[in-house]
């Protein structure tokens, strides 16, 4: 590369993550061939439009790359073309959810004779702070801006969702389409419980399987196929693919495909970028390997390591540990006090000797080379800039040959610094 200020950048960074235990639970590491198809001249093609429905010269190429990423999409998660659609062109999970709520969601609202406005657009998610995404509604996000979220939750005994009051809230408010799969729940989810509330309350089902596409992919997650009408995904996480999204449509009636495709291309985007599209296709191909199965169950058994380890030594874990790569630590007191805002040595020792704010405890553990993010817990009332806890991740580490072992001695290093 002759631009060495940009080249001393990239080498600085890959040094960084050589150096680094890396437990970001939305972060993983690709194969060379992924970076390959990534790095590709691929960069050079504009390609607007579907395949053999190109607005461009030149696509003869490009149209077998994206049809190659459809088929392998479909074929990893069992899924039959005829009834099911895939689009991968979206750039990334942020604008596949957008997509999906342009596309399904109404906007605006009806007047009624009392004066009020009756919003017709709603969007069912999980809250922020429970462990649900942005693009679920959140007021912060041009889908909390455009659509009204009915925010739902957990069960603040057990930390896991309540189904049943799920459903009551869903019937009251008759949203048109109830999103499920989280930014940060460490447990299995009910797709059949799910259904049940969509049916119910007349709604459209979404899961957002950002984070556990590569364990479902592996067969160590329940798949959400038999139940869902839409399933998006981003594909760096688990799944360990390119920084991209797909979005998978049930072909019915509705035609819902056909309303996502339309708001993907031309509502939201132009051009896809082909040379991510080959490298999800050429990630696609390697999770469907027996390999990438292994590595799938050891994901899982590397984060129940962890949460036995981290009990061990105290630490309270959100629900009481995980059944996925993704564990919740409450940083700040074993659950019975939350309100302050503030640390001070008073407050520190009131909660115990482990007390430290998610951000303190994040910031801590990055001096000594391991990355984890502040996160808030359920019905944590510390500000989110200053969470109560922190979100760890088994998939980088595990893609890197960790096991059980070195997972018992990064539980161990944990515990020594946050207790410094």
């Amino acid at each position: 590369m002759k631009d060495i200020q940009v080249k001393k950048l990239i080498e600085a960074e890959k040094k960084r993550q050589k150096k680094v235990i890396n437990l970001i639970a939305s972060e993983n590491y690709v194969s060379k061939d992924v970076l390959e198809a990534l790095g590709s001249e691929l960069t050079n093609k504009y390609a607007e439009g579907y395949a053999g429905k190109r607005y461009y010269g030149g696509n003869e190429i490009v149209d077998k790359i994206e049809q190659l990423c459809v088929d392998r999409a479909l074929k990893l998660f069992n899924l039959d073309p005829n009834e099911w659609h895939v689009n991968v062109q979206p750039l990334s999970g942020s604008p596949a959810n957008l997509a999906v709520f342009t596309a399904l969601v109404p906007r605006g609202g009806v007047m009624q004779k009392d004066g009020t406005t009756s919003i017709t657009g709603k969007i069912m998610g999980m809250a922020l702070d429970q462990g649900g995404h942005l693009t679920h509604g959140q007021k912060v996000s041009a889908t909390g801006k455009f659509w009204q979220q009915i925010p739902y939750g957990l069960d603040q005994t057990t930390e896991t969702i309540n189904y049943d009051q799920l459903r009551e809230l869903a019937m009251k408010e008759k949203p048109t389409i109830i999103v499920s799969g989280y930014t940060a729940y460490p447990r299995i989810i009910d797709w059949k419980r799910m259904r049940e509330v969509a049916d119910a309350a007349e709604s459209i089902m979404m899961v957002d399987m950002s984070h556990i596409a590569g364990l479902v992919a592996g067969g160590v997650y329940p798949s959400p196929f038999d139940y869902a009408d839409v399933v998006t995904t981003t594909t760096h996480k688990t799944l360990r693919g390119p920084r991209a999204a797909l979005i998978f449509v049930k072909r019915d009636a509705r035609e819902l495909n056909k309303k996502i495709d339309k708001a993907v291309f031309p509502g939201l985007q132009g051009g896809p970028h082909v040379n991510q599209i080959a490298a999800v296709a050429v990630a696609l191909k390697e999770a469907a390997t027996p390999a990438f199965r292994k590595y799938a169950i050891q994901v899982v058994k590397n984060a129940k390591v962890l949460v036995d380890e981290l009990e061990k030594r105290g630490w309270r874990l959100i629900s009481g540990g995980t059944d996925s790569h993704l564990i919740l630590v409450d940083t700040w007191n074993d659950g019975k006090k939350r309100e302050p805002l503030v640390v001070t040595s008073a407050t520190k020792a009131e909660a115990g000797a482990g007390a430290i704010t998610g951000k303190e405890a994040s910031d801590r553990l990055e001096k000594h080379g391991i990355i984890v993010n502040k996160n808030a817990i359920p019905f944590d009332k510390r500000l989110p800039a200053d969470p109560s806890g922190i979100r760890l991740g088994t998939a980088a580490e595990t893609t890197r040959g960790r096991k059980e072992k070195d997972f018992k001695a990064i539980a161990k290093k944990i515990d020594e610094i946050l207790r410094k």
